[in-house]
């Protein structure tokens, strides 16, 4: 809980505008709760609630064929330090196991699901109907050595983002996995500042790598 805490004190200056002169008190909780109370010298005091550590985002593949471009979201969580959990689980082929692991991320913390599908893509779509929590769907291209099985991944993507009213899935670029991770950062940032923090400062080194680059000039 430590790290946890120090992220949590890190935050708490969004509900404790007056944070100069004040005293913490700390309690962990279950759940990953952290509970920091604020008193100052008048006896005025902020509560702060803050949920850290655990696992944020749940990843799920229909196929195992598929996890050497769905682990390069999981790359990108780890680079920022966010926990996630992964899961192999077919849409088709194990419909009741599905929606039995959705509830258990639900259960375990999880705010965003990033799923990956390929062909008729229905994972995303299915995972989406049974939760309300942001599910970011990742189109793949299904593919054997040398050739695609389908239609380079635009059987997917037409699968994914044409989600019917009510039940939307946020659709990434075919095989964008890097791209799903960011976006589920972006939404755990407005909960999270350690995480928008991070970001802003990811944003500003590829600015600083752009415009160094762009300085050189280029040679055809």
């Amino acid at each position: 809980m430590d790290g946890g805490l120090a992220a949590c004190r890190s935050a708490k200056r969004f509900c404790n505008p007056k944070k100069n002169s004040w005293r913490d008190f700390s309690w962990a909780g279950s759940g990953n709760v952290i509970l920091i109370i604020s008193i100052s010298l008048n006896l005025e005091f902020y509560i702060c609630v803050c949920y850290s550590g655990g696992m944020k985002v749940a990843i799920f593949l229909g196929s195992k064929s598929d996890s050497e471009t769905m682990k390069k979201a999981a790359t990108v969580l780890k680079e920022f330090g966010v926990e996630y959990k992964a899961f192999v689980i077919s849409a088709h082929r194990a419909g009741d196991l599905l929606v039995k692991t959705v509830k258990q991320v639900e259960a375990d913390g999880a705010e965003v699901i990033i799923a990956g599908a390929g062909l008729s893509a229905a994972l995303p779509g299915v995972i989406a109907s049974r939760t309300t929590l942001p599910v970011v769907g990742v189109p793949l291209e299904c593919v054997t050595p040398g050739m695609s099985n389908g239609l380079a991944g635009v059987d997917s993507l037409l699968s994914i983002v044409q989600m019917p009213p009510q039940i939307p899935v946020a659709t990434v670029g075919i095989n964008s996995a890097k791209n799903a991770a960011y976006l589920a950062l972006q939404i755990l940032s407005i909960k999270y500042p350690e995480i928008k923090e991070k970001l802003i400062a990811f944003r500003a080194k590829l600015t600083a790598d752009a415009e160094s680059a762009a300085s050189q000039g280029f040679d055809f």
